[in-house]
């Protein structure tokens, strides 16, 4: 099914006829009482049917709606414009919004592709393009769509990790939230496509482990965030005690051999790493 447009002129167009049907009926009808003529009562009667058709083709759209028109179940067309309109007479008309709508999806819960339970949900912004496929190719398009966000919420979630352990590479639902949207968005487009509607946006909202396992994955990012400050504390060290070594021997302050060297590589890194602050303890003597 494929929205078309359907026969329609300005709706007080239709009135004027009304009211011109209206009053020739009652011309025949009022000739039919002074001069007894039967072909009077049947113009009158014809005139009047005439006036009931044209007042069954008058409708009103509002704005941001479409009217969809079926003659005797035979789809005939919709009407988009906003207004007054007159359209064929004796069509159903169904109305049908096509305004962007805001759908909220329930917390889903579901494994990511480690396998880790989470909580996901997702807002989706979405409007009828074509009111025919919306109305005629599925049973309830609001339904449709509800059901369609939350399958594609779930193959979206199954095929990432929540977050990347270890290391910057690949894509994770929670660092990289805008290629998550993205591709989100994509699929829910294919899968509305049957109905009739545009996926103008779609948002994860929600992202959480699930109870279950909270305060374990919890503890596992609170050591992964240790670690990664403990090797950045670690590589800048390394740094300092190099150049400290490298100037010594440039500027020939001191001459170490590799037993001096290494000792003192120890006591600045111990001195440098070492979360408490260290106490010194000064040689007046001879360094032997």
């Amino acid at each position: 099914m494929t929205e078309k447009m359907i026969w329609k002129v300005n709706g007080f167009m239709g009135i004027l006829l009304f009211l011109i049907f209206c009053g020739g009926a009652l011309f025949f009808f009022n000739a039919q009482q002074q001069f007894g003529d039967v072909a009077g009562i049947v113009l009158a009667i014809a005139s009047l049917l005439l006036s009931m058709l044209v007042l069954s083709g008058l409708t009103i759209v509002q704005p941001n709606k479409a009217n969809v028109c079926t003659f005797f179940g035979t789809y005939r067309g919709v009407i988009r414009d906003q207004g007054f309109w007159m359209t064929i007479p004796l069509t159903i008309r169904s109305t049908i919004s096509l305004r962007a709508v805001n759908f909220n999806s329930d917390k889903l819960k579901v494994n990511d592709f480690e396998g880790n339970p989470i909580e996901i949900a997702a807002v989706i912004v979405y409007r009828v393009l074509d009111s025919a496929k919306a109305m005629y190719d599925v049973n309830d398009y609001v339904e449709f769509v509800r059901i369609q966000s939350e399958t594609g919420i779930r193959h979206i979630a199954t095929q990432y990790p929540y977050d990347n352990f270890y290391g910057d590479e690949g894509i994770s639902l929670r660092k990289n939230s805008d290629e998550i949207a993205d591709m989100l968005a994509g699929d829910l487009q294919r899968r509305l496509q049957v109905a009739g509607v545009e996926v103008i946006e779609a948002r994860i909202m929600h992202l959480a482990y699930s109870s279950e396992i909270a305060s374990a994955m919890l503890q596992r990012q609170q050591a992964t965030a240790v670690l990664a400050a403990r090797k950045v504390i670690v590589d800048g060290a390394v740094g300092l005690v190099k150049s400290a070594i490298d100037q010594l021997a440039e500027e020939g302050v001191v001459e170490l051999d590799e037993e001096k060297k290494a000792q003192m590589v120890n006591n600045l890194m111990v001195s440098l790493v070492s979360e408490k602050g260290m106490q010194p303890i000064i040689n007046s003597g001879s360094i032997y």
